[in-house]
């Protein structure tokens, strides 16, 4: 997938264009892990972990980061949604990773 090409807004605010897909977010299958206490999200009512790295976060700046984290806990496609911390969600989806990670940039395109 050309990122650039897809997300031109994002990319035009990013410092660096040479970023890879991990370099803007994450999206975790959350399962449960009896040796880690990494995760706070109980795997049985959130099925991925979503981390929106720091680029992006620059992107949206601190106004439109609360606007997307509102818009995004809104999707229907999510049928439960934590916030942990400003970069960190908890999600229950039926929808795949791959599917999330591109509601997500979507969704950042949006709102950039």
């Amino acid at each position: 997938m050309n990122l650039e090409a897809k997300y031109p807004k994002l990319f035009e605010k990013l410092e660096d264009k040479e970023v890879e897909l991990r370099h803007l977010l994450n999206v975790d299958e959350n399962y449960e892990d009896f040796d880690s206490e990494e995760y706070e999200f109980d795997f049985e009512e959130y099925n991925y972990v979503i981390y929106i790295a720091e680029p992006v976060q620059q992107a949206l700046g601190e106004a439109k980061m609360e606007e997307f984290i509102v818009k995004l806990h809104d999707k229907d496609v999510f049928e439960h949604f934590l916030v942990s911390e400003r970069d960190l969600y908890g999600v229950k989806s039926s929808l795949g990773g791959e599917e999330i990670t591109s509601l997500v940039l979507d969704l950042v395109e949006e709102i950039v």
